[in-house]
C-alpha cells in the first residue's frame, strides 16, 4: 500500500499521517505486548521519514527493554507505537488508523508467549518466536 493514511488516539491529542508504503500488519503475542494491551499487538510499520507526527508532547515513551520503547497518548492512554531503538522505523498499532481496513494481515509472531485462553485460527503463518525479518525484545 502506498497512499497517505492517517490516524491518532481516543481523545485525539496525537495525530499521525503516513505516506508510502506500510508493511503488513503482524500480530505479536508475547508478554510484553499482552501486558501492555490486555491482549496481542496488531502493528504494522513505516519508516521514521515517512511519519509526521501532531501531538508530540502527549506521547509518553515507556522504555519497556533495552531493545526497544513503546509510546502511548499521555492523557487517554491509547497505544499507538512501538520503537526499536536501533531502528529509524516505528510500528504503529493498526486500531489506531482512521481507516484500518485499508491494512493487510501478514502473520503472528511470539506464539511461544500466547497465553491458552484463546486460539489463533485465521490461517495465517505463525512463528514461535521472531517472525521474517522481524526482531523483537522476546526473540
Amino acid at each position: 500500500m502506498a497512499t497517505t493514511e492517517t490516524g491518532g488516539c481516543l481523545c485525539g491529542k496525537v495525530r499521525f499521517t503516513t505516506t508510502g508504503p506500510l508493511r503488513e500488519v503482524i500480530f505479536c503475542h508475547c508478554a510484553q505486548c499482552r501486558r501492555q494491551s490486555g491482549l496481542y499487538f496488531a502493528a504494522t510499520s513505516i519508516g521514521a521519514d515517512h511519519l509526521a507526527l501532531q501531538g508530540q508532547e502527549n506521547i509518553t515513551w515507556f522504555a519497556a527493554s533495552d531493545f526497544a520503547k513503546r509510546g502511548f497518548c499521555a492523557t487517554c492512554g491509547s497505544i499507538l507505537f512501538w520503537k526499536p531503538n536501533a531502528e529509524a522505523r516505528y510500528a504503529i498499532l493498526a486500531g489506531a488508523f482512521d481507516r484500518p481496513e485499508a491494512l493487510h494481515p501478514g502473520y503472528h509472531i511470539c506464539t511461544g508467549g500466547r497465553p491458552d485462553f484463546y486460539a489463533i485460527s485465521d490461517g495465517l503463518p505463525q512463528y514461535e518466536g521472531d517472525g521474517p525479518g522481524v526482531t523483537t525484545a522476546a526473540g
